[in-house]
């Protein structure tokens, strides 16, 4: 470990340079508009020259600071920060070679270095090939969903910043991180020290270099995160390592889907965060559902882009757009894309969970609407449920007392007046927020399942009171759903 890295933690902790004290001293406004890269409101609330003041304006704010107030707030730090690249140093002011964000979590804070945010207030924002992306959206989206269960072994695939490992170590007894990129493992190892976490033993995080999982061949996990390089593209120009593999289309994301179970053990989780092609041919989860293989799965696409707006947004992502070779790069992208079939682009999360039968629970849908995050503990739920079900045969599952999940409330709706609502829809309120229309035996079904009854007494009984005409073993299909889909819980 550099003998600077100590020393820079207690400076920070000293300045209170922690994702509170930073949001508290930037406000609302300039907060929201540092979000939007924009620096102006938040350089007018920073011109103090307190520790904090510093710092903030040093790294999110990406402005210059005098020399004197920058060896106030990092004592006896300035020209080891410069001899590794951290900062550099003119004359008389000093500014940041790369970025040290503080970063909040719920189990408290953490620090983050990664390459500088382009394209602040409107600047260029062309990024160098092995430019190490901080923490963005999609890695956020990706540690909210990760499940966070005590587990042995762990493993971040293409680690980039190293944010993902850093959470896998509140809750794994060992993480190893993978990247090709040697650049974002310098910067993973800083991120680990400065935050106390070692590295290179069998209780850290242990970085390895290489391609998806050639370093950990023949190795099993308790759980694999990744937010690989999905960007779909004909995989010709200029390549960024964190967006893009090298593999046209969706390849490389069909081939880690692919493997991910050989890296699991029994039991065992992985999660991606993803693009696939959605062609004009087939059905975006019949093809996806080919790629499933020795698991059970949880596929939810959150998201599809028309063709024009997925080049737009990532040429740029890529600094490219008013570029002089703009409009030859759009309609060549767009052409690869008509060439291939590909009518649309998704985005949403994998969710496996490696199982030793030969006819594995697949459920890929689409959800669009918000949802309630963190949702690891609904993905863990989920998985929890499908195995508890797939062990109850029909008359196991009769014998079940189910209860209606608390947070599950009843819409009906209908003309103005009239006498029986023409749905009926059972809503959570929590987690997914997932909906579920239902007919009026499974909506009186779930307000009578309070754990007292069995469920084959139950639909006996409504069998009789409704004078329904499905007979009670009919009504199984249904029950089983509303059950994997969370409305219902085994009891």
């Amino acid at each position: 470990m550099p003998d600077w890295i100590p020393r820079l933690r207690e400076a920070l902790v000293a300045a209170d340079y922690t994702y509170d004290g930073v949001s508290a001293l930037l406000g609302t406004t300039a907060h929201a508009a540092l979000h939007r890269n924009e620096t102006m409101p938040g350089l007018r609330r920073t011109t103090g020259g307190s520790a904090l003041e510093t710092l903030t304006r040093l790294w999110p704010l990406q402005a210059t600071a005098p020399v004197g107030a920058v060896e106030r707030a990092l004592p006896g730090l300035l020209d080891a920060l410069c001899a590794a690249g951290v900062l550099e140093r003119s004359v008389g002011e000093v500014a940041a070679r790369v970025d040290l964000r503080p970063y909040g979590t719920e189990t408290g804070n953490l620090w983050v270095l990664s390459d500088l945010t382009p394209g602040l207030d409107g600047s260029p924002n062309r990024v160098d090939a092995d430019h190490v992306l901080g923490i963005s959206p999609a890695a956020t989206s990706l540690a909210e969903l990760t499940v966070r269960e005590p587990v042995g072994r762990a493993l971040d695939l293409g680690t980039g910043c190293g944010v993902q490992a850093l959470h896998l170590t509140t809750h794994a007894s060992h993480v190893v991180a993978t990247d090709v990129n040697q650049r974002a493992l310098w910067l993973a190892g800083l991120n680990a020290e400065l935050n106390g976490i070692s590295t290179g033993s069998t209780t850290g995080i242990q970085f390895r270099e290489g391609s998806l999982f050639e370093p950990v061949a023949g190795e099993l996990f308790d759980l694999v995160v990744t937010n690989p390089p999905f960007v779909i593209s004909p995989a010709t120009g200029r390549p960024l390592v964190y967006r893009d593999s090298g593999v046209p289309g969706d390849g490389v994301v069909e081939q880690i889907v692919r493997a991910l179970p050989h890296h699991l053990v029994p039991g065992g989780t992985g999660q991606v965060l993803a693009n696939w092609s959605v062609l004009r041919d087939r059905p975006w989860d019949e093809r996806l559902a080919d790629w499933l293989q020795g698991c059970d799965a949880w596929v939810i696409q959150r998201e599809v882009l028309d063709p024009a707006e997925y080049v737009e947004l990532w040429l740029k992502d890529a600094g490219l757009h008013g570029a002089a070779d703009y409009l030859q790069r759009y309609d060549t992208w767009l052409s690869w894309f008509d060439d291939q079939g590909i009518e649309a682009v998704g985005f949403g999360w994998i969710n496996l969970r490696r199982v030793e039968t030969s006819t594995p629970d697949l459920r890929l849908e689409e959800w669009r609407w918000e949802v309630e995050q963190p949702l690891g503990p609904e993905v863990a739920a989920h998985f929890t449920r499908v195995t508890a079900l797939a062990a109850l045969d029909d008359r196991a599952l009769l014998g079940t007392r189910l209860r209606l999940r608390a947070d599950v409330v009843q819409e009906t709706h209908g003309a103005v007046g009239a006498e029986h609502p023409g749905r009926i829809v059972l809503r959570q309120q929590r987690g997914l927020r997932r909906a579920r229309q239902v007919d009026t035996v499974e909506a009186a079904l779930a307000g009578a399942c309070d754990g007292e009854l069995t469920l084959g007494r139950l639909l006996l009984a409504l069998d009789q009171i409704l004078g329904a005409e499905v007979s009670a073993r009919d009504r199984l299909a249904g029950v089983r759903e509303l059950v994997t889909e969370g409305f219902l819980e085994l009891g």
